[in-house]
């Protein structure tokens, strides 16, 4: 029988955005200290004399690949809908300003999706064995997350 392990690792980001429709505070612009979850399912490595001995993945590889293709991008950022033009054009006239343009409105439901569909990929089949992207939660506060779940597939059984 083939298990199927998961590990979490836990990173942070500060960024801004607004809620351009919004019909509450969240029209205003503002900013959260965001917490993303990710949650990566395979199986425990077995190469005695290896690093990585005993792991799916390092936990500092999951952090070294999480922050070069979405939280050092994220972080410290203006997450911005791309139809949200008078707001974007003045980010856009302030010259080096961090932002951030997205094709969907920055909610934490369409962050989170965002975020699943940039990193799932990056840690598919990372370091040549089966590895996958199965939970990706983020935190906008304390109190309010949204969440995104895949199914793990499971190795082919001989």
């Amino acid at each position: 029988m083939s298990k199927q392990v998961s590990i979490t690792r836990r990173l942070e980001f500060d960024s801004g955005h607004r809620i351009p429709n919004h019909c509450g505070q969240c029209r205003n612009i503002h900013g959260h200290r965001y917490r993303l979850d990710l949650t990566l399912s395979g199986e425990v490595l077995h190469r005695e004399g290896a690093s990585d001995d005993g792991m799916i993945l390092d936990f500092g590889d999951i952090k070294s690949l999480a922050q070069e293709h979405l939280v050092s991008r994220w972080d410290h950022a203006f997450l911005i809908y791309r139809g949200d033009t008078a707001l974007l054009n003045f980010l856009q006239s302030m010259e080096g300003h961090k932002t951030v343009v997205l094709d969907a409105i920055p909610t934490v439901e369409n962050l989170a999706q965002i975020a699943f569909d940039i990193l799932a990929p990056v840690f598919k089949d990372c370091f040549g064995h089966h590895l996958q992207l199965t939970r990706l939660v983020l935190f906008e506060t304390p109190n309010c997350w949204a969440e995104v779940t895949a199914t793990a597939a499971l190795p082919a059984q001989d």
